[in-house]
C-alpha cells in the first residue's frame, strides 16, 4: 500500500513539473510568434508537446491499473503498458486523438472520430485520388509557360531589343527558382529531421506567414490574385481565339465578337471537368499543337532568312512601351498558382525539381528562338499577335492550330479557378455558401450553373476588352509579378529564415525588389495603353 501511495505521489509531482515546463515553453513560443518568427513551426511544436502530455498521462494511468490488479492480469497488461499510448489504445478498439506518433510521421491529422476505421477511411480516400506522373505534370507546366502567350513575345522584342531577349532568359531562371522555393514552403521538418508536407496550397503558405495576428489575411490576398490571374488567362484565350478566326477568314460575314461567342460555346463542356487527370490529357494535345505551330512559323521565317533585319534589333528600349513588354514576358512564365496542386498530385513528389528544370530550360530556348526569328523576319512591322504577319494562305492553317491550342489550353486555368472559388466560398467548414457537391461526391446542378456562368463571364470580358497584348501586359504586371516574384520570395524569407544561407537571402531580396519595380511600372503603362485604346477607339 505504501508503495502504491509513493508511486501516485511521484506521478503527480512528475506531471506537475512537465505541465509547468510546457507552459513556460508556450510562453516563449508565443513571444516569438508575436514577433513574427516561425509562427507556424512554434504552433506545431506546442501541439506535439500537448500530445506528449496525453501520451504520458495515458501510459501512467495504465501502469496504475496494472499495479492494482492481480499478478496474472498484471503480467498480461504489462506487455501492453510497455507499448506506445496509441498501440495500447488500439487494443481498446480506438486510437487516441492525441497520438503524437501519427502526427510526427507527417501522415496527416489524427482521425476525428478517434477510431482506427476513420483513419483507414481517410487514407483510402487519399489513395483513390488520381495521381499524375512527372511527365504529366511537366506537360501541364509546359502548357502554362509555353502556351498561346508566346505569340506576344516578338512584340516584346520590338520594344525591348536585346534587353527583351535577356529578360526571356532571366524570367525563366527566376520563375523556376521561385517555383521551387514556393514548394519548399509547403514543408516543415519533424522531430526526426524529415520533411513533412504540412501545407497544401498557396493560400496555406500565405496564412502561415500572416499568423498569428492576421491568420486569414494572406489567404484572402492570394485568393484574389489567383482568381484574377486565372480568369484573365481564360479571357485571353477567348480573345485570341476570336482574333485568330477573324483574321483567318476575313471575307466571311462573321465579326471577331461572333467568333469569340462560337469559341465559348465549344468551351462550355469545361464545366463538367472533375479532376486534374483529365486536364493533363488536354495539356498533352496542346503541346503537340504548339510544336506544329512553332515548326510552321519558324519554317516560314527561315525561308526568308536572307531578308532578316539584324540592324533592327536595338540595344536601347522604348521607355513607354517596354514596361508592357516586361509584363508580357513575365505573364508567359506564370505557373506558380498551379504548382502546389501539381506537386501534391504527383506520384513521386521528389521528381518535382527535375521536372521544373527541364520544362523551364526548354521554354527558355524555344521562346528566345521563336521571338528573335519572328522579329528578324518582320522587324518594325511586327504585330501584337505574330501570326497576323503571315501570308493569308499559311496564316489560315497556323491560326486553326492556334485556335485548337487555345481551346485545349482553356481547361487548365478554368479548372484551377473553379477549384479556388469552390474552396473559398462553397467548401465545407462554415463557408459563406453550401457545398457544391452532394454526399455521393457528384456536382450539384446549381454548382454546374455557376461553372457555366464563369465561362460566360470570360466571354463578356473578351468581347468588351479585345486587346490581347495590353491585357497580357496588365495581367503580368498586376498579378503575374506578384504571384511569381514578390510573394514566393517573401514567403520563403518569412517561413524558412532560420535555415537559409546568405546567397538564398540575397536572391530572395533581389527578386522581391526587381519584381516590385517591374510590377509597378508595367501596370501603369498597361493602364495608359488601355485608356489610350478606348479614347481613340483603337481596334485589336
Amino acid at each position: 500500500m505504501a508503495t502504491l501511495i509513493r508511486s501516485k505521489l511521484s506521478n503527480k509531482l512528475s506531471n506537475a513539473a512537465t505541465t509547468v515546463s510546457n507552459k513556460s515553453q508556450a510562453k516563449v513560443s508565443g513571444m516569438f510568434a508575436r514577433m513574427g518568427f516561425q509562427a507556424a513551426t512554434d504552433e506545431e511544436g506546442l501541439g506535439f508537446a500537448a500530445c506528449d502530455d496525453l501520451d504520458y498521462d495515458h501510459r501512467q494511468g495504465m501502469q496504475m491499473d496494472i499495479m492494482s490488479t492481480d499478478a496474472a492480469a498484471a503480467a498480461g497488461g504489462g506487455a501492453a503498458g510497455e507499448g506506445s499510448g496509441g498501440a495500447a489504445a488500439g487494443g481498446d478498439g480506438g486510437g487516441l486523438d492525441g497520438d503524437s506518433r501519427y502526427q510526427r510521421d507527417g501522415t496527416g491529422p489524427p482521425p476525428l472520430s478517434g477510431s482506427k476505421d476513420a483513419g483507414l477511411a481517410n487514407e483510402l480516400a487519399e489513395e483513390d485520388k488520381p495521381k499524375i506522373t512527372a511527365w504529366e505534370a511537366g506537360w501541364n507546366v509546359t502548357n502554362a509557360i509555353q502556351g498561346m502567350f508566346v505569340l506576344g513575345l516578338p512584340y516584346a522584342i520590338l520594344h525591348g531589343g536585346y534587353l527583351g531577349l535577356f529578360l526571356i532568359i532571366f524570367a525563366a531562371v527566376v520563375c523556376c527558382y521561385t517555383g521551387k522555393i514556393l514548394i519548399a514552403c509547403l514543408y516543415e521538418e519533424d522531430e526526426d529531421g524529415r520533411l513533412v508536407r504540412v501545407r497544401d496550397s498557396y493560400v496555406d503558405i500565405a496564412n502561415a506567414c500572416c499568423a498569428p495576428r492576421f491568420p486569414s489575411l494572406g489567404g484572402h490576398i492570394v485568393n484574389v490574385a489567383q482568381i484574377i490571374e486565372l480568369v484573365m488567362t481564360c479571357i485571353l484565350y477567348v480573345v485570341v481565339s476570336g482574333n485568330l478566326m477573324y483574321n483567318s477568314f476575313p471575307n466571311m460575314p462573321v465579326s471577331q465578337k461572333s467568333w469569340a461567342i462560337i469559341a465559348t460555346v465549344a468551351l462550355l463542356p469545361c464545366a463538367f471537368l472533375k479532376n486534374l487527370k483529365a486536364v493533363s490529357k488536354f495539356s498533352l494535345l496542346c503541346t503537340m499543337a504548339h510544336f506544329v505551330i512553332n515548326v510552321l512559323v519558324i519554317a516560314y521565317c527561315l525561308s526568308r532568312a536572307r531578308d532578316w533585319a539584324w540592324d533592327k534589333v536595338k540595344f536601347y528600349i522604348d521607355v513607354k512601351k517596354f514596361p508592357i513588354s516586361i509584363g508580357i514576358i513575365v505573364f508567359s512564365y506564370t505557373s506558380q498558382i498551379f504548382l502546389p496542386s501539381l506537386e501534391g498530385n504527383m506520384n513521386k513528389p521528389s521528381e518535382f525539381h527535375c521536372m521544373m528544370n527541364w520544362t523551364h530550360i526548354a521554354a527558355c530556348i524555344l521562346k528566345g528562338l521563336f521571338a528573335l526569328v519572328a522579329y528578324l523576319t518582320w522587324a518594325d512591322a511586327t504585330k501584337e499577335v505574330i501570326t497576323d504577319n503571315l501570308p493569308s494562305t499559311i496564316r489560315a492553317v497556323v491560326n486553326l492550330f492556334l485556335v485548337a491550342k487555345a481551346l485545349l489550353s482553356y481547361p487548365l486555368p478554368f479548372f484551377a479557378a473553379v477549384e479556388v472559388l469552390e474552396k473559398s466560398f462553397f467548401g465545407d467548414g462554415g463557408r459563406a455558401f453550401p457545398d457544391c457537391y452532394g454526399a455521393d461526391g457528384r456536382l450539384k446542378s446549381w454548382g454546374l450553373s455557376l461553372r457555366c456562368t464563369l465561362v460566360v463571364f470570360t466571354l463578356l470580358m473578351a468581347i468588351y476588352v479585345p486587346h490581347f497584348a495590353l491585357l497580357m501586359g496588365l495581367t503580368g504586371s498586376l498579378t503575374g509579378a506578384g504571384l511569381c516574384f514578390l510573394l514566393p520570395s517573401l514567403f520563403h524569407l518569412k517561413l524558412l529564415w532560420r535555415k537559409l544561407l546568405w546567397h538564398h537571402v540575397f536572391f530572395d531580396v533581389a527578386i522581391f525588389v526587381i519584381g516590385g519595380i517591374c510590377s509597378i511600372s508595367g501596370f501603369i503603362h498597361s493602364m495608359e495603353g488601355l485608356i489610350e485604346a478606348y479614347r481613340y477607339n483603337i481596334e485589336e
